[in-house]
């Protein structure tokens, strides 16, 4: 237990005055993971009904999700709107904190503030107003609209991602560029972008991963041909219950965990 009197950082703090630390994080994290442990066992299940633990395993729910033209779609249609979210709200959220970290300006905090607005209100509020506006202009269970809806979310975690990294950046190099003759736009792509670039990618991840695990907006915005994912497994646990949701959920978890190890091996390659 000698490591318990070691030092946990540069100051004289030791791993045992951290030990209640250590406790709080595992217990929260435990019970963040627990689900996921349940989850996946009953995705293999050959119980008509969610079953945990399975009395008998069968992958016949992927058989379902995979061999079924309805889950087919969806599944389309939510990765096509992730990506097009990503696209959209990345360059946004992007050139949107980088205009008000460069301004200057007193009411660069309070317009920041202000953007990032949607990640503090209830995602019911934003979804209700969506749903109304887009009523007006025929937006509603279209591609666009969820699009949008969709960025208004991930464009603030753009744009906290990228503050934070741009405060750790040195923009003095950018007007020295500036200094020789670039112009603003050129100094950037050449000598900004290249240097935050690992944060830009997480960014865009983050976006992805918005749109994709998004349901509230979905419930009320999307339907019909342009149903995702996420409202049709909403539909299914309310309506009716259908193991298949268990097995789209792990495959969803997966997903979810191969980018964000993608991200981490992205960055680690760049130090």
């Amino acid at each position: 237990m000698g490591w318990l009197q070691r030092s946990a950082s540069d100051t004289q703090v030791t791993h045992r005055d951290r030990l209640w630390l250590y406790v709080v994080a595992a217990i929260i994290m435990l019970l963040l993971v627990i689900p996921t442990f349940i989850v996946i066992p009953m995705s293999f299940s050959d119980s008509q009904y969610l079953e945990f633990p399975p009395s008998n395993w069968s992958v016949r729910w992927y058989d379902e999700y995979f061999g079924s033209s309805k889950w087919m779609r969806a599944t389309v249609t939510s990765f096509q709107i992730g990506v097009l979210t990503m696209l959209v709200a990345t360059p946004l959220g992007t050139a949107a904190a980088y205009a008000l970290f460069v301004s200057g300006h007193r009411a660069a905090r309070a317009v920041f503030m202000f953007l990032i607005t949607p990640m503090i209100v209830p995602v019911i509020l934003i979804a209700i107003g969506a749903f109304y506006a887009f009523g007006r202009v025929g937006l509603n269970n279209t591609i666009t609209g969820l699009v949008l809806a969709h960025t208004v979310l991930a464009a603030p975690l753009v744009m906290i991602v990228i503050t934070a990294s741009l405060r750790t950046y040195d923009l003095n190099q950018e007007l020295v560029a500036r200094s020789l003759g670039a112009s603003r736009l050129k100094a950037f792509f050449a000598i900004t972008l290249p240097q935050i670039k690992f944060s830009v990618v997480t960014a865009a991840l983050l976006s992805f991963l918005t749109s994709f695990d998004e349901v509230i907006i979905a419930i009320f915005v999307s339907g019909g041909v342009n149903a995702t994912l996420t409202k049709h497994m909403f539909a299914a646990l309310r309506d009716y219950i259908d193991p298949t949701i268990a097995a789209i959920s792990t495959i969803m978890v997966l997903v979810s965990s191969v980018l964000l190890l993608a991200t981490q091996f992205i960055g680690n390659r760049e130090k």
